[in-house]
C-alpha cells in the first residue's frame, strides 16, 4: 500500500489502545502514543532507500516488529521521568505496544496486496497474501485512511463522553 494507506491502517489498529489508554486518564499519553504510531507507520518502506535490501524483505517481518518495538521501549525508558515504577513500567510497555501496533499494521496491510509479505524471513520464505487489493489502488489506500480516521475520532469520542 501507499503512504496514507499504511496511516489509515496505523490509526485502525491504534484506535483501540489509544482509546483504552484515555480513558485510563492519559489523554495526552494516547495522542502522543497516536502520532509516533502514525510517524512509524511508513518504516518498513525505508528499504527502497537501502542498497543490498529488497523490497518486502527484512523490514518487513515479526522480527523488525519486534526491533522496533524494543528500540521504542528503550527510548521511551529513557525519555520518561515517572513517578514510580509501576508508571515506568507501564510507560515502557506502551512505547513497546505502540511500536508493535505500528509496524504490526503496516505488515497487516502489506498482506492485502498480492505481493504479500514473508513475515516469518528468514526461518520461513513463505509468502502470505490475502490479495484483496493492489497497493496503487488509490480507492482501497483512501479507503484504509477514512477507516483509521474514522476509528480514531470513534475512540475521541467515547474518551471525550465517558471521561
Amino acid at each position: 500500500m501507499y503512504q496514507v494507506g499504511h496511516y489509515g491502517g496505523a490509526l485502525l489498529a491504534y484506535a483501540p489502545l489509544g482509546t483504552v489508554v484515555s480513558l485510563g486518564g492519559h489523554a495526552e499519553v494516547a495522542l502522543v502514543g497516536g502520532l509516533v504510531c502514525v510517524a512509524l507507520a511508513t518504516l518498513p518502506d525505508y528499504d527502497h532507500r537501502l542498497p543490498l535490501i529488497d523490497h518486502r524483505g527484512p523490514t518487513h517481518t515479526i522480527a523488525f516488529a519486534l526491533l522496533v518495538s524494543a528500540g521504542l521501549a528503550a527510548l521511551t525508558a529513557v525519555l520518561v521521568d515517572a513517578s514510580s515504577a509501576f508508571a515506568d513500567a507501564g510507560f515502557v510497555s506502551f512505547g513497546f505496544l505502540v511500536g508493535l501496533v505500528s509496524i504490526g499494521s503496516h505488515l497487516i496491510v502489506d498482506a492485502l496486496t498480492p505481493m504479500g509479505i514473508r513475515p516469518f524471513w528468514p526461518v520461513s520464505r513463505r509468502r502470505y497474501s490475502l490479495d484483496v487489493t493492489t497497493a496503487a489502488n488509490p480507492l482501497a489506500n483512501y479507503v484504509l485512511l477514512g477507516l483509521g480516521v474514522g476509528a480514531a475520532l470513534a475512540g475521541t469520542a467515547i474518551a471525550v463522553t465517558v471521561g
